[in-house]
């Protein structure tokens, strides 16, 4: 197949964006709907934690198996099926009749978003063959991010106070269908060229994996650490996590290729990804809660509040796809590392909910360190692998964000659970930042996290781990007992 001219390139990635962009439209949305959705459904912290957790819970099972399932039987096709299920899902969410279906339809619509990000990651990465581009291409599709984190909580602000939280859903519905035809009419099929075998052992394992750990940290502040169903679930997760250790280095083409994790930085950007979008997950979720029921805001004005955050990511992102084009991962690591661990700070350590100033200031950092660490993430993975294994690679790092925005959401809610449990809701504004100081903490521990692997997986010996670890997978000699059996 002749390669795709620059304008057909262009739009494929444009399409490709606007996948992204309802993907993550729909959770900056979603956030600021949930104090709108505590008082229609009654529902409980725990109950906002899933209707967040659900999908990213989902989403993280599903993502390197689509990833994989792309590669085998055509990534135009997948992508087209997940942007089918995704339009119907939110159709449903839009009208649940109660919590429990809402959550359950936010798991369609994971399953049509599972078919997305990481789909159009390895479309993307198989367009723009060089690296220079490839980066830039990169910065683009972060900064699809900001656009969606500036225009959600402002449309979604509106949305819910004029015609209410369901209409949120209705979003969807015209860019789903715009980017349907736009994929049937540019995107080229593709395929790897010698694609992975179904894992089903493997898939399972993740499920239970994820979804037990899941349960059990946003159950816990209600049933506590010595209850039999935490122990069960918590059980369950280590298990679960064993015999993916042991089984899937056995297997020939095995859901997650364990090799992978040879390359410093491919792992590196792995963690990376868990700690930026944990402390991206806790940091809306906190503060969507704060400034509607503590500030007693309305969702638009919550929405305005948090504009500083979107802007700064909007315009971050393509300038990091820039500097990691042109000098590589590590300053823009750097940034986003500081950054973020400075806003966490600012909250754990002055307050800065109390103060208007302050409080601006810590979105600035937040959104400054989120907007310079998506392109390296995502770069850093996807670079070092073979272009055969460009869907799994990309689906790995994909997974490795929506597992982080899983665990920021359930961590940091069971904290927050647990600080506020018995507080009245006259005092709801005097108790929240006392309550809230452990989750910022840990928020700035995640942008610590960030730094100090973006320093240490982003060296001269980290590209060579990279170069020898892409070497061993392509090479026959490297293959497992299981491969040269296969």
């Amino acid at each position: 197949m002749s390669e795709p001219t620059h304008r057909r390139r262009m739009l494929i990635l444009a399409i490709c964006c606007l996948s992204l962009l309802i993907v993550s439209l729909d959770n900056t949305v979603l956030n600021v709907a949930l104090p709108s959705l505590q008082r229609d459904f009654h529902a409980s912290v725990s109950g906002l934690q899933w209707t967040i957790d659900a999908y990213t819970l989902v989403l993280a099972s599903l993502l390197m198996l689509s990833g994989s399932t792309a590669d085998r039987i055509g990534r135009r096709k997948v992508f087209q099926t997940g942007l089918v299920l995704f339009t119907i899902g939110s159709v449903l969410c839009s009208v649940a009749p109660n919590l429990t279906s809402l959550v359950i339809f936010r798991m369609v619509q994971a399953v049509g978003g599972s078919m997305l990000n990481p789909v159009a990651m390895s479309i993307i990465t198989n367009t723009f063959t060089d690296p220079r581009e490839r980066a830039r291409a990169i910065g683009v599709w972060g900064g699809v991010v900001g656009i969606s984190m500036a225009a959600g909580p402002i449309v979604g602000g509106a949305l819910v106070e004029s015609v209410g939280w369901r209409s949120i859903f209705w979003l969807n519905l015209p860019v789903g269908l715009l980017a349907l035809f736009m994929t049937w009419r540019y995107v080229p099929e593709s395929r790897a060229p010698k694609p992975r075998r179904p894992d089903p052992v493997g898939q399972l394992l993740v499920v239970a994996l994820l979804g037990s750990l899941t349960y059990a940290i946003i159950e816990v502040p209600s049933a506590g650490w010595d209850s039999p169903k935490i122990l069960t679930f918590a059980t369950l997760a280590v298990g679960s996590l064993a015999g993916l250790l042991v089984y899937e280095p056995r297997r020939a083409e095995p859901l997650i290729d364990l090799r992978f994790f040879r390359s410093a930085p491919f792992s590196g950007a792995t963690v990376i990804a868990v700690s930026a979008f944990s402390a991206l997950g806790g940091f809306l979720f906190l503060n969507t809660l704060y400034l509607q029921n503590a500030r007693g805001l309305s969702a638009l004005n919550a929405g305005l509040y948090m504009l500083p955050m979107a802007a700064l990511t909007f315009v971050c992102a393509p300038l990091s796809g820039r500097l990691v084009g042109s000098r590589g991962p590590r300053l823009s690591l750097l940034i986003a590392g500081l950054a973020m661990a400075a806003s966490g700070l600012l909250f754990a350590l002055f307050d800065a909910e109390r103060t208007t100033a302050l409080l601006f200031t810590g979105y600035v950092l937040f959104g400054l360190g989120f907007g310079m660490v998506n392109a390296p993430i995502t770069n850093t993975a996807v670079s070092g692998m073979p272009r055969s294994q460009a869907g799994v690679a990309a689906a790995v790092a994909s997974t490795s964000r929506q597992i982080g925005q899983t665990l920021g959401v359930a961590v940091i809610g069971a904290v927050l659970a647990g600080g506020m449990a018995g507080v009245s809701a006259g005092a709801y504004a005097d108790t929240f930042p006392a309550a809230a100081r452990p989750a910022w903490w840990i928020i700035a521990g995640c942008g610590v996290s960030v730094l100090v692997l973006g320093l240490a997986t982003s060296g001269r010996w980290a590209r060579e781990s990279a170069r020898r670890t892409a070497r061993r997978l392509e090479s026959p000699a490297a293959q497992t007992p299981a491969d040269a059996n296969a």
